[in-house]
């Protein structure tokens, strides 16, 4: 989570909301969503900020394992006034 930027109580939230939706799977799969879920989800804010953080995570949970690459996720380095926005999607 503090790779995408969140802090330890921001991640702490985080994972106390999605982790007994999760828990209950074999296994999850799991990504961020960068554009795909920016360019849908459009968001105004006023006053703008100086830092915007937006993390999305949608996951599936599986029965079995399943071989992915890893993603590759890019930090944001917060300056200002910084907005965060997490959320995240089970998929069927």
């Amino acid at each position: 989570m503090s790779q995408l930027g969140l802090t330890r109580r921001e991640a702490n939230e985080f994972i106390l909301y999605w982790l007994p939706r999760m828990e209950g799977n074999a296994y999850n799969l799991i990504s961020f969503q960068k554009e795909a879920y920016t360019e849908t989800a459009a968001l105004t804010i006023d006053p703008q900020s100086d830092t915007l953080l937006r993390v999305f995570m949608a996951w599936k949970g599986l029965d079995k394992p399943m071989k992915v690459s890893p993603q590759m996720l890019e930090p944001v380095q917060r300056t200002g006034f910084t907005v965060v926005e997490w959320g995240g999607a089970e998929l069927p």
